[in-house]
């Protein structure tokens, strides 16, 4: 069994930069439901304009810093194609979802990785958590449980909605992890932008076979998707998921329903309770406490994961 870090372990610089950028990443991927709404075009073909408008300059902003695809192993490629593939699918149900139910509960359910991704860091990389984090993840837990049970009482016809985005972040967990090894020996960026290149294809048939409407006529929700999602949010939570473990990155997600409850109270006037408020409140702690000592995110094979930034 591998050893669990102390609690009073300092957190190295990197860490906590890999942590702030963990934290703004999740806020701005909050946002995506709001511009998902706010699209002319059908929900799919939102997540198509995503990729494909953000994968160029991912691309371009990767070469530019160095990073070249020659060399590549083909398992590498194998492991981005069926990410991007996962990706496509997880925005493609998630968008869908959106659309049939709250903010709140679309990014709560939409990140049920919160749960499902530290169980593969505990039982795959057996990355155990230390008391703090112990604690952590249980407030989290009855934090997301407050979360979930207020904002789906109080309209229960948002279950096909509900199903969706949670089928979407189940999606989810799979790209999660896939790109947790391809980090290992891959950039951020250049990852990131092969990942979303991949999902193109599969996003523009599923909108097109749905019939949706595919060309805007106003571009704004779009870009916001497109800078605010994918550039951003995705390219913070990818330069974390190469340095914090699966533990931290999946309690961080909560961050997203909390951002999203209360851009549709204010937008939507989504009714927000005072479980609501409780759980975003344990959600806080525990983000507080595991971002004390947050621990790198051991490999498959041992500690060499984060040792140094691969190009």
């Amino acid at each position: 069994m591998a050893e669990t870090a102390p609690d009073t372990a300092p957190a190295t610089g990197s860490n906590r930069l890999a942590f702030a950028a963990l934290i703004a990443g999740n806020v701005a991927l909050a946002f995506g439901p709001w511009f998902v709404r706010l699209a002319d075009t059908g929900p799919v073909a939102a997540g198509f304009w995503r990729v494909a408008l953000a994968a160029p300059l991912l691309l371009a902003i990767a070469w530019r810093g160095g990073w070249r695809p020659a060399g590549l192993r083909p398992g590498l490629w194998w492991m981005v194609g069926v990410a991007g593939v996962s990706f496509a699918a997880d925005l493609g149900s998630w968008h869908l979802g959106i659309l049939r139910t709250t903010m709140a509960n679309a990014t709560l359910f939409g990140n049920c990785a919160t749960l499902i991704f530290p169980l593969y860091g505990f039982i795959v990389l057996r990355a155990w958590p230390s008391r703090i984090q112990g604690l952590a993840l249980l407030l989290a837990a009855i934090g997301g449980a407050l979360l979930m049970g207020q904002s789906y009482s109080l309209n229960p016809r948002n279950l096909a909605g509900d199903l969706l985005c949670l089928f979407a972040g189940t999606l989810y967990t799979l790209y999660f992890i896939i790109m947790a090894r391809v980090r290992e020996t891959t950039a951020a960026l250049p990852a990131l932008a092969l990942a979303s290149a991949a999902a193109i294809l599969p996003l523009l048939l599923a909108a097109t076979l749905l019939g949706e409407r595919i060309w805007p006529h106003d571009w704004w929700p779009l870009l916001g998707l497109v800078l605010v999602s994918q550039l951003l949010g995705q390219g913070l939570m990818m330069y974390a998921l190469g340095k914090l473990s699966p533990l931290v990155i999946g309690l961080a997600l909560l961050t997203q329903p909390i951002v999203a409850a209360a851009v549709g109270w204010i937008v939507y006037d989504e009714t927000l309770g005072a479980a609501d408020l409780v759980g975003a409140v344990l959600v806080a702690v525990a983000l507080v406490l595991v971002g004390r000592t947050p621990v790198v995110a051991p490999p498959r094979g041992g500690s060499r994961m984060a040792a140094k930034e691969p190009r």
